[in-house]
């Protein structure tokens, strides 16, 4: 980690500094921390948004973050066939490789810093595994997968598929060049990232080095979150300490302010926070398993349509790859 970078940060455009007269700092509401689970086939994931209030996460619904494992050979795994609707999947890949196919017809490999962000929409079925060399030869893993939820009019939108390459996102810096940006959806101070979006979002990555602070100009009508992906340090004014696996909740305002620790670990050298922030839906939310509907009729729905075929098939080409979920 990281995977996307670049050897002169201060050759990026700067994120400009938010006037300390009139800039509202967002307070930290809660600090939780991740436990630990396995998804897929067994494959170890932390679940950053367990324990929080589904209001205080709007529009985001669930995100894992997927390891950071090193694998032995033949140790690599993923999921099987699975559905879902009435939401958009986002995988994003920080060191290693995974391969998704859907019966949409998208797919592909994304590796060292891709994202794929998959509309489920109306409904889909989709596959995550590892690339048979990665299962053969072992290696690290890490990433993580966000579920951003539709609104009522978008939920059965046509499914869809982006392919966001690494060196796609918008890179930028902080005025003193201490951290680097990675803006993948949404935009930060004027410099949009790649991911298009039906919910307004903002999805950055950043590497925060040691000792140094970072202060992100926020939008008010988004609420904003920041998940330490490794390292340690400070969220928000009052310094609440925070570190790998734990997700900050930061109340109303327009800045957000992290601080990484003068000494990190040496297995994580600097503080990685992956900053999120939407504009709320505010509607009913009954998500199970793999559907997030506004009803439990809805939900319902979704469970026939999927045993009665009418969320899609698996192509013709991938379906003796670990046959369809139950």
């Amino acid at each position: 980690m990281p995977a996307v970078t670049v050897e002169n940060v201060l050759a990026l455009p700067r994120v400009s500094t938010p006037d300390p007269t009139t800039a509202q700092p967002r307070p930290v509401v809660s600090v939780t921390t991740a436990p630990k689970g396995f998804e897929g086939e067994g494959f170890p994931v932390r679940r950053a948004f367990a324990g929080v209030d589904l209001r205080a996460l709007d529009p985001f619904v669930h995100m894992d973050q997927m390891g950071e494992v090193e694998y032995a050979p033949g140790e690599p795994k993923g999921t099987p066939w699975h559905p879902h609707r009435g939401f958009e999947t986002v995988t994003y890949i920080i060191d290693g490789e995974f391969v998704h196919h859907d019966s949409n017809g998208g797919g592909g490999v994304i590796a060292d810093g891709d994202t794929q962000w998959m509309t489920a929409g109306s409904g889909i079925l989709h596959i995550e595994t590892p690339p048979e060399h990665l299962v053969v030869s072992g290696g690290l893993f890490h990433g993580f997968q966000l579920w951003v939820n539709l609104p009522r009019s978008d939920k059965f939108a046509a499914p869809r598929y982006q392919d966001i390459r690494g060196g796609q996102v918008a890179l930028l810096t902080s005025p003193d060049g201490g951290s680097l940006l990675r803006v993948i959806a949404g935009e930060l101070d004027g410099h949009a990232g790649p991911g298009i979006t039906y919910t307004p979002i903002t999805l950055v990555h950043a590497t925060v080095s040691p000792g140094a602070s970072l202060t992100l100009p926020w939008r008010k009508d988004f609420n904003a979150l920041a998940y330490t992906l490794a390292g340690k340090g400070t969220v928000g004014v009052k310094g609440r300490p925070v570190e790998l696996g734990q997700l900050a909740v930061l109340g109303a305002g327009d800045t957000i302010t992290v601080t990484a620790d003068a000494k990190q670990d040496p297995r994580h050298p600097t503080m990685d926070v992956l900053f999120l922030g939407g504009r709320p839906i505010r509607e009913p939310v009954v998500a199970y398993g793999p559907f997030v509907m506004n009803t439990k009729a809805e939900v319902m729905q979704a469970f026939e349509d999927y045993q009665a075929g009418r969320l899609g098939s698996i192509p013709a080409a991938h379906a003796d790859v670990r046959g369809e979920a139950s």
